[in-house]
């Protein structure tokens, strides 16, 4: 089952994509309808609304006067927080009776717009952000509506800005222009990426790329790392003791394939086996088949052929839209150093960079033409043998700079 959070501000225009999306088949769990759902007459909501703020808040016919308890619940934050622990649970309750109820194959679009607000991004496979600039939202809501501008304001600077809540999409759904805008968008994003993501996740096998490229250094591939570490966070807990963005989209100014290197750290490779299911379940299936990184020469190792010191776990995002690799490796060995080093010296060295695009052109020219893992292993072939001295120098430096 993929989960799909989906959210914007007022007068976005959510709902439309919400449409479009359940019309393809996604399921829809709106967060509003559950939330007037759980206090309807007769609930356990509505009864403890009642006990919280008196029976003033109830209609002629019993049910639930949102004005009247609007005026009593957003008069302070005290009275605000109690309103939210009385239908947040139950909200959260229904969502996961709803979830549960689900096809295993379902793709679940949960529209929730305090998405952000609430920090519920990691929990979601991928996060659609329905984006439309302020004064356009505000006019929609007036002319559309029937809102006052007053109050559309008020509501708007209410809610998250428009950058924090660019700064969870994984998908900015453009909505500024004319109705029907956006709908080839969302059926585009639907058959490209949403249906074989869902198929991936389910079958565990990790989205690939065909052809080996680099792509010009893209300044959006911090954010799109940080939002897959907060995903990885979630599912390993206490497991890991630090997720970092390495390789060369970690760099600034690097050119790349365009390919997210994450490394999850932990204490041994009991723990790293420990969250491989719910690494899975999070989207990122295992490669069982590559347990270690190629050896090279260490001090312990001169040779440079004991794989022991090299091992480590490997997953790989399932998102055909944004492929990621993670490792997994044990807190100081010399996989997981090197790492590290390696990431900081490029940073720091300008003239290692230099080199190492240079050895990087030279393996997307022998992988041309070639496609899947003989691209790779062509690629390799060339990176390897650089890699192997490019250890001690990185050694080196970071020792040289350590303070």
């Amino acid at each position: 089952m993929l989960r799909i959070g989906l959210t914007g501000g007022m007068g976005a225009g959510k709902s439309t994509v919400a449409r479009i999306l359940a019309e393809l088949g996604a399921v829809i769990i709106d967060s509003d309808v559950l939330a007037r759902e759980v206090v309807a007459p007769g609930t356990e909501g509505l009864a403890a609304l009642v006990e919280a703020f008196g029976a003033g808040i109830l209609a002629a016919d019993g049910s639930l006067d949102r004005p009247a308890l609007a005026a009593k619940a957003f008069g302070s934050d005290e009275a605000r927080a109690k309103l939210n622990s009385i239908t947040h649970p139950l909200v959260g309750k229904r969502t996961g009776e709803l979830i549960s109820a689900a096809p295993a194959d379902a793709i679940v679009v949960q529209d929730i717009p305090l998405l952000v607000e609430n920090g519920l991004a990691p929990l979601m496979n991928l996060v659609l952000v329905v984006d439309v600039d302020a004064e356009t939202r505000i006019r929609r809501l007036v002319e559309f509506r029937g809102v006052a501008e007053s109050d559309a304001r008020a509501r708007i600077s209410a809610q998250a800005t428009d950058e924090q809540r660019r700064a969870v999409a994984d998908v900015l759904l453009d909505n500024n222009g004319e109705s029907g805008a956006v709908d080839a968008e969302v059926r585009r994003l639907w058959e490209r990426r949403l249906v074989p993501f869902e198929r991936n996740l389910r079958t565990a096998t990790p989205a690939r790329r065909t052809e080996l490229r680099l792509a010009e250094p893209n300044p959006e591939w911090p954010a799109q790392a940080q939002r897959l570490i907060a995903r990885l966070w979630l599912a390993c807990g206490a497991a890991a003791t630090r997720i970092d963005h390495i390789g060369s989209t970690s760099v600034p100014g690097l050119p790349a394939k365009d390919l997210i290197d994450l490394q999850i750290t932990v204490a041994d490779l009991a723990v790293a086996d420990g969250v491989r299911d719910a690494l899975g379940a999070a989207g990122f299936p295992v490669r069982p088949e590559i347990t270690h990184d190629s050896p090279k020469p260490t001090p312990q190792d001169p040779a440079g052929t004991d794989i022991a010191l090299w091992a480590k776990r490997y997953h790989q995002n399932a998102d055909p839209g944004r492929l990621a690799n993670v490792h997994i490796r044990v807190d100081g060995s010399p996989g997981q150093r090197f790492a590290l080093a390696f990431r900081d010296w490029l940073r720091a060295d300008a003239a290692a960079r230099a080199e190492y695009l240079e050895v990087k052109r030279e393996g997307e020219a022998k992988a041309a033409g070639l496609t899947g893992e003989a691209a790779t292993i062509a690629y390799l072939d060339v990176k390897e043998p650089w890699f192997d001295a490019a250890y001690a120098r990185a050694a080196a430096w970071r020792d040289a700079t350590a303070t």
